[in-house]
């Protein structure tokens, strides 16, 4: 068996990884080889990696050692998971899906070119959903992702990989992609940091102008929010995230555990989470009150039809008949709304959120209903059961519907010791208030930087 690497280089965060890589204490190979490692112990099992770039990854981090600029690299040296609906050059972009074709891809895109030239080295391509479609990694051409803290259950999805990978420390960031919580989910589920940007800070990957009639944003996840900060001044060209601190004032916080959908709630251990996350914020000098948005009784129609119209665009270039059985009927389902599906811009239901974050700067809310789901939960399952059993244990789409940002913040444990998580929502270009909020709730009540339940050979 591969001897484990040093704990400590892989549970380091990314921006210390990065300070050693940059005082000459590491070489970028030694941290991608200790990385490299780490995946050959804990993969086989985990399964987070659609494919591991080892012979690439090394000689990428031994050329960035070379690079005159090293001593300004943000990110020197840090390995980074990239989500496998988002081009690495050389490598195919399989999206979770026996349907898409094998061959490599021509060029990185244009996330994947911003992350190396802040000095990571791509160390794989991590595991998803077929086409992004589920909060649950179980894809039926490839073996099925497994959450760290407890391999029989669920890391979520659609970036259940990336999650995975950070969570175990087989990756110190993850690049995913979030069209109703695609992020924020598995970062919930495995005790992580995951930051969904609000519409045009990040670019969308593919060189489009939108994903999913505009549901779709990409972003990180990582084990510490400043990493994920850092990570969002890359990939969004700008700089005034990565020098985030606490909040400067009292912020004003809705909070409320109502579930978007009716007759769905949360467990009471997640509610006492909620309330206990509620009551250390307000004890720091934050103004709580117990209010949920108006999420209107057509949500999830108006969240369905462009998600179903973007799973049809989706797969318009690929085999039909390679694709699952669970989403030939979500096509052939939607084809009509594929021609008729319309812009999150254009939903009503944005505006009145707009005006409702008139009287707060932060909402909080579970991330998730309830504890992950077991592995194989929903095999078998048709794609209108499946959708059904999956809304009505996530908080997150109404988010991705009106265009405002949201992360997923870990925040204590269920009875069963797998990680909850507390979403954070704030009004358009609130990115870095939910970031210095996140650092404070960070600071109050750290969590674990790696899953602390043992992989097991």
């Amino acid at each position: 068996m591969t001897a484990l690497p040093d704990p400590d280089l892989c549970s380091l965060s990314a921006l210390e990884m990065a300070r050693l890589v940059r005082s000459g204490q590491i070489s970028p190979v030694e941290l991608t080889q200790a990385h490299l490692d780490r995946i050959a112990q804990q993969d086989p099992q985990l399964r987070a990696f659609q494919l591991v770039r080892h012979d690439q990854a090394l000689s990428e981090a031994a050329a960035l050692a070379n690079r005159a600029d090293l001593v300004d690299l943000p990110l020197a040296g840090v390995p980074v998971a990239i989500k496998d609906n988002i081009s690495v050059a050389g490598e195919p972009t399989r999206m979770g899906s026996a349907a898409t074709p094998q061959a490599p891809a021509d060029a990185d895109d244009e996330l994947v070119a911003r992350l190396r030239a802040a000095g990571c080295v791509v160390i794989g391509k991590t595991q998803m959903p077929e086409l992004a479609i589920w909060p649950f990694t179980e894809p039926a051409a490839f073996a099925p992702t497994r959450n760290p803290w407890d391999p029989s259950r669920s890391p979520g999805g659609s970036t259940g990989g990336g999650a995975t990978a950070v969570a175990s420390g087989m990756a110190a960031l993850a690049l995913g992609s979030d069209g109703g919580g695609s992020i924020r989910v598995p970062a919930s589920c495995c005790g992580t940091f995951g930051l969904k940007p609000g519409p045009g800070l990040v670019p969308v990957a593919g060189g489009r102008s939108e994903h999913w009639c505009g549901l779709t944003a990409f972003g990180p996840i990582s084990r510490t929010v400043t990493d994920a900060a850092t990570a969002l001044d890359v990939l969004s060209g700008t700089a005034r995230h990565a020098d985030r601190r606490l909040p400067e004032r009292p912020l004003r916080i809705a909070i409320s555990d109502k579930h978007p959908l009716p007759g769905a709630k949360a467990s009471p251990r997640v509610s006492a989470a909620l309330e206990e996350a509620g009551a250390i914020l307000r004890n720091v000098g934050h103004s709580l009150l117990s209010q949920a948005p108006p999420y209107p009784a057509t949500l999830g129609l108006r969240f369905n039809s462009r998600w179903l119209a973007g799973i049809a665009q989706d797969a318009r270039e690929l085999d039909f008949a390679a694709l699952e059985p669970r989403t030939q009927q979500m096509v052939k389902s939607s084809r009509l709304l594929a021609r008729k599906g319309r812009p999150v811009s254009d939903d009503s239901y944005g505006k009145r959120m707009a005006a409702w974050f008139a009287d707060f700067d932060v909402l909080i809310t579970p991330t998730l209903a309830g504890s992950p789901d077991p592995i194989g939960r929903w095999d078998g399952k048709g794609w209108f059961a499946t959708m059904l059993g999956v809304a009505n244990s996530i908080y997150t789409p109404p988010w991705n519907l009106a265009g405002l940002p949201a992360a997923s913040v870990p925040f204590g444990q269920h009875e069963d010791g797998l990680p909850i998580g507390i979403q954070l929502v704030g009004p358009a270009g609130s990115e870095g208030t939910l970031l210095s909020l996140a650092i404070q709730i960070e600071h109050l009540r750290p969590w674990p930087q790696i899953a602390t339940r043992p992989v097991s050979g």
